[in-house]
């Protein structure tokens, strides 16, 4: 028999076992997907153990998230903009990416109701988003309107899938933790994310100073940072995946998103704070996504220096959060934001100070200053304007009136920075100058001002942010006290928090326990005695 009838003969058995090997190979891959799609679904019942070990990783998700975050997001993301010759136009579009991704959340509610599996759309929306962070990576190699479209498209498309990833999470971790570990389990989550960022953020900081702009070590120190942000990205998901996911209850009926939005919006009090929220959410907006363009381009420091400022603000406003937490529980919310909101503003507009001064040390620790003082105050506006939103909410509505914020919120941040970087061209090719001069028998003394570009935005936003303020008067909430007691009482706990440094801590704070008792005291006579007034002037009309 010839070689050729010896190859036709053993060609069906060979396609057989070809045939086979396929069906096992189809086989497996359907068994393996089915049971990776099977870890994805809601379970029925969570056991004690389970839930234990899903907060567990919870925590510890936190610390690949928190690095994705901290590589990938903010002052980095700036930078790398700046990096691929970004305009101050795209700089704005970027800044207002994150915030009005959030409008889709609307729709992702109606996707989380009908689906119900909350667990595979946070997965999900993860991996496809995150592996934009690979795109990223590879594009700081390139340079020029085409690689910046791409990234812009991939930043839209993260941010996007963010948002609606975000609104599975909160509601599965909503029912996953229980309610009396909500507290201990993201207070962990936090110690792990402020951690994680400081340090990276430092690491960033040093890897760029020791690279020139321009150079192929800044491409490869930019493109190790988003690859690096992509894998702890993609192992968040890898580990969120691990968790465990009740079971939703049954849908109590059709949801329509309109009407339950529609409800705030007929509260005349919380419309007042809906006003507020959103003017203070433009005025901080439209200049402090450009505090690093300003920072790079017209003072001239590297943008390493930026990180440090960065990391600067993070550790005030760690520092400031627990006090504001404590005042804000004592008194008002409206109170702390009293106090709050106009020492930001007033940093805000304190950026022009570094563009007036002449040596550059003595800009440095005035950007420094600056930064500690807004990281700081944004930590309580922050906290209180949450608050105030919650406190305002009706019992059983408090989904629409947070939902309806978070909207506005959202938009007001957006529509900031876009305005802000189309703006720019305008305001590059204007200076306002003003010039001081005071005349005696020694001389003439002179004090010029030149406001130039970036200047005109702290000029702007601090305007707008007076206007806040004076939103912020007409909102209405119990307990709140008059704006000079609450800066007394910021002083005494920065004096407090100061002197327990000491070595003799125990001793100072006994002897200044009967005054701060005095004070506590006096202050809940007064409230008392104007909460009695309003009474009667109620009854007498």
């Amino acid at each position: 028999m010839s070689g050729v009838a010896l190859i036709r003969r053993a060609r069906p058995a060979n396609c057989q076992i070809v045939r086979i090997a396929r069906q096992s190979v189809e086989t497996w891959w359907r068994h393996g997907c089915l049971a990776r799609v099977a870890k994805l679904l809601p379970q029925p019942e969570v056991t004690e153990a389970e839930r234990e070990r899903g907060l567990r990783l919870l925590v510890i998700e936190a610390a690949f998230s928190g690095g994705t975050a901290a590589l990938t997001t903010g002052v980095i993301l700036t930078a790398f903009a700046l990096h691929l010759g970004a305009s101050n136009a795209m700089v704005g579009v970027l800044a207002s990416a994150p915030f009005l991704a959030q409008l889709l959340q609307l729709p992702a509610i109606g996707m989380v109701e009908r689906r119900r599996r909350r667990k595979q759309i946070s997965v999900v929306t993860s991996l496809i988003g995150r592996a934009m962070l690979a795109v990223m990576a590879v594009l700081a190699f390139f340079h020029g309107t085409g690689p910046l479209m791409v990234f812009l498209a991939a930043q839209l498309l993260l941010c996007g899938l963010g948002a609606i990833g975000a609104c599975a999470w909160n509601a599965w971790m909503r029912d996953l933790a229980p309610e009396e570990q909500l507290g201990k389990v993201f207070a962990q989550r936090t110690v792990w994310l402020t951690a994680i960022s400081l340090v990276l953020g430092l690491v960033a900081a040093l890897a760029l100073d020791w690279t020139a702009p321009g150079s192929m070590a800044r491409n490869v120190v930019f493109a190790s940072m988003f690859l690096a942000g992509c894998i702890t990205g993609l192992i968040s998901a890898r580990v969120v995946a691990a968790m465990p996911e009740p079971l939703m209850p049954p849908a109590p009926g059709e949801l329509r998103l309109l009407e339950l939005l529609s409800q705030p919006l007929r509260d005349h009090n919380f419309k007042r704070l809906l006003v507020f929220v959103a003017s203070w959410q433009f005025a901080i907006n439209f200049a402090t996504p450009f505090f690093t363009v300003f920072i790079v381009r017209q003072l001239h420091f590297n943008v390493s220096f930026v990180m440090v400022l960065s990391v600067l603000s993070q550790i005030a406003n760690i520092a400031a959060l627990r006090m504001w937490g404590t005042l804000s529980d004592r008194f008002a919310n409206k109170s702390v934001l009293a106090v709050c909101a106009p020492t930001y503003i007033l940093a805000i507009v304190g950026m022009i100070g570094a563009s007036q001064l002449g040596d550059r040390d003595l800009v440095k620790i005035w950007l420094m200053l600056l930064h500690a003082i807004m990281g700081a105050s944004i930590a309580g506006v922050t906290l209180t304007s949450t608050n105030i939103a919650l406190k305002l909410s009706p019992k059983g509505s408090a989904t629409a009136y947070v939902a309806t914020n978070a909207m506005v919120t959202a938009v007001a941040a957006g529509m900031a920075p876009i305005l802000g970087g189309l703006l720019a061209d305008f305001f590059a090719a204007r200076e306002f100058e003003l010039v001081a001069r005071w005349s005696s028998p020694n001389g003439v003394f002179s004090l010029p001002l030149l406001v130039t570009q970036w200047d005109f935005y702290f000029l702007i936003a601090g305007i707008i942010g007076l206007y806040a303020i004076h939103r912020l008067t007409l909102v209405e909430e119990h307990g709140e006290i008059e704006r000079r007691e609450m800066v007394g009482h910021v002083l005494d706990e920065t004096r407090r928090t100061i002197r327990n440094i000491s070595s003799v801590a125990g001793l100072r704070a006994a002897t200044d326990l009967p005054g701060a008792l005095l004070r506590d005291a006096r202050l809940r006579l007064r409230l008392k005695r104007a909460q009695q007034a309003k009474t009667r002037r109620h009854m007498q009309a």
